[in-house]
């Protein structure tokens, strides 16, 4: 499958870029077994000319034969690669960045490669229900591991204490899986998903 890089794509977002685009797929919650309950999702990642990719992840439960019952969950945050941030770098609030990216060429880039070959990433992803995670974890080509460095919930939010996420691109398609620590439980199978790229 070919990558078609947006001209305006900052440096560093390059090992990233497989995941740009609108994905949508069916999936699983748990374990995925025969009596799991089964949810549509629709994934995005975009970019705009900032250092991150924004990420927004819609998705409905639904019946065996794929009509849609009710909305389940919306999630949104920000991905990038995990390097110290200065004065060329957006932020905090709307202070702003220099006009040109922090990471000017592929070999600024490539400084950041760790020992496995890979990039170093965080991702932050924010939940309805006052919950917030920040993941850590790498990217090697079309695969992604992530863990919860930090799970933030509000005074009311439900208990929920740590995740790891994984990714992959496979012939194509989006693959990913992601296990929750909640309720008292060790990490366990939350739900799991293979999404088509729409656009």
């Amino acid at each position: 499958m070919s990558i078609e890089l947006p001209t305006d794509l900052t440096p560093e977002l390059v090992p990233l870029s497989w995941l740009l685009g609108t994905w949508e797929g069916t999936g699983m919650l748990g374990e995925g077994t025969a009596d799991s309950e089964r949810f549509v999702q629709q994934v995005s990642f975009a970019q705009h000319g900032l250092p991150y990719l924004q990420y927004t992840a819609e998705s409905w439960l639904v019946d065996e034969q794929g009509a849609r019952l009710r909305p389940l969950s919306v999630e949104t945050g920000f991905w990038a690669l995990d390097r110290r941030l200065n004065d060329a770098d957006v932020g905090p609030g709307l202070s702003p960045a220099d006009i040109v990216p922090a990471l000017k060429t592929a070999d600024e880039v490539e400084q950041f490669r760790n020992a496995a070959g890979g990039f170093d990433i965080t991702a932050t992803i924010v939940h309805p229900g006052g919950i917030a995670e920040l993941y850590y974890g790498s990217i090697k080509g079309p695969q992604i591991q992530l863990s919860t460095d930090l799970v933030m919930r509000g005074q009311n939010s439900k208990e929920y204490t740590a995740a790891t996420r994984l990714f992959g691109l496979v012939e194509g398609d989006l693959y990913w899986r992601w296990d929750v620590a909640s309720n008292g439980k060790a990490l366990e199978a939350h739900a799991s998903a293979i999404l088509k790229k729409l656009s």
